[in-house]
């Protein structure tokens, strides 16, 4: 074998470690959260929690986000993007273990150290993904939502029989994701170990942009959008099973419903992207994310638990297809792997901001109003605001212009 055959076999597996980091990397970033709902009610009952500490455990990370992201992007250009992935792997890892060890205070800690490790991976893997795979943006957006959604649909389809099969109850079913965890740090110091002269020319990249994000009339557009679409998101994965409980549905059967809504987000994170990249706008997209939310949360005030699994297909569609398009408009609004980043930051800063009122907020309103009908009008009325700053994020221009 010559040596220009072994740079290429080198190249080769180099790549698929790239891929492989997208992969499990994302992986981690939701699986942790809805892995909770479906077993909300064995921590309640074996921790005597109230119902404001159980919205705790989803608002958390929420606000972990909102608070971190920024700092994460500011200070993103003193390390290479794939120390920051290990660094956040290690934080969620130590997170994961701390959050079954048995105690309330363990638990709410260890729910800290989760969001801050999924901040990280969350702020700097669209970074990751425009450096490594500049012309190929919309196709490994896809693989990240992909990967995203997958194993968020198994951690709440599977959660409470995760539980079952490890015989430790909600500590298996929320344990097991270190796993997986565990699994992308190797992956990632076998990248750092083989790929020291690419991760220099990385950290110098990021540190190359000033640009002030919040000065970005579009960058705001973008940020509130995926805050809109991600409070829409967690209210449905910390109440729904609650709502369905209240309309005869048991537990397992409402972790089905979630994994029904994770699934049918697949195709579409994975082919939105692709065709969002080649369309001059993505305004039309806009609309018929909308559309189909408000239908949704229409038909949860009206029809109940009627066509449950029509409204979950409806969700999944929409929420699949918001997700991956903010996610997108990272990389695609904006013209430096730096500033991606910083987008990615603001984006997630703010936009978790508001998403993290959501599940606390809804819960409230059910409080007031048992029938769920007033939760569900302040889902409806969310997506309204969320068209009007989609629409003008959906527009062909860049953060910086």
């Amino acid at each position: 074998m010559t040596k220009n055959e072994t740079k290429t076999n080198i190249s080769y597996i180099l790549l698929l470690v790239n891929i492989l980091i997208v992969i499990l990397v994302s992986s981690n970033l939701r699986s942790p959260i809805t892995s909770v709902s479906p077993v909300l009610s064995d921590i309640k009952t074996t921790l005597g929690l109230s119902s404001l500490q159980i919205s705790m455990l989803t608002s958390i990370p929420l606000f972990m986000f909102a608070t971190c992201s920024v700092l994460v992007s500011r200070f993103s250009h003193k390390l290479s993007i794939n120390r920051l992935l290990l660094y956040s792997l290690i934080i969620l890892s130590f997170g994961l273990f701390l959050r079954v060890m048995g105690s309330l205070s363990t638990l709410f800690l260890g729910s800290v150290f989760i969001g801050l490790g999924i901040c990280i991976g969350n702020v700097v893997t669209p970074g990751y993904v425009k450096n490594n795979f500049p012309k190929q943006i919309g196709l490994m957006t896809g693989i990240f939502a992909v990967s995203m959604n997958i194993s968020a649909a198994l951690a709440s389809g599977f959660s409470i029989n995760i539980g079952k099969w490890t015989g430790f109850g909600w500590r298996g079913s929320l344990g097991i994701w270190l796993v997986i965890s565990l699994l992308a740090i190797i992956v990632v110091i076998i990248e750092m170990i083989f790929n020291k002269n690419k991760l220099q020319e990385v950290k110098s990249s990021i540190s190359s942009s000033d640009f002030n994000m919040f000065r970005s009339s579009q960058a705001w557009n973008i940020s509130i959008f995926m805050g809109l679409q991600s409070l829409f998101y967690y209210c449905i994965m910390a109440w729904l099973p609650a709502f369905l409980t209240d309309h005869q549905m048991n537990a397992e059967s409402s972790g089905w419903v979630l994994f029904v809504i994770q699934i049918t987000m697949l195709p579409v994170t994975f082919g939105a992207p692709i065709i969002a990249q080649k369309m001059k706008n993505q305004k039309a997209m806009i609309v018929f994310i909308c559309s189909l939310l408000l239908i949704s949360t229409l038909m949860f005030a009206f029809l109940k638990s009627e066509w449950i699994y029509v409204n979950a297909v409806f969700i999944g569609l929409s929420n699949g297809l918001s997700f991956s398009l903010a996610i997108l408009f990272f990389s695609l609004r904006t013209k430096s792997s730096a500033n991606a980043i910083k987008i990615s930051g603001m984006a997630q800063s703010v936009g978790y901001l508001i998403a993290a009122f959501g599940p606390p907020v809804f819960g409230k309103l059910h409080d007031w109003d048992p029938t769920w009908k007033t939760s569900f009008y302040f889902l409806s009325f969310a997506v309204i605001v969320m068209l009007y700053f989609g629409i003008k994020a959906g527009g062909n221009k860049f953060v910086e212009d």
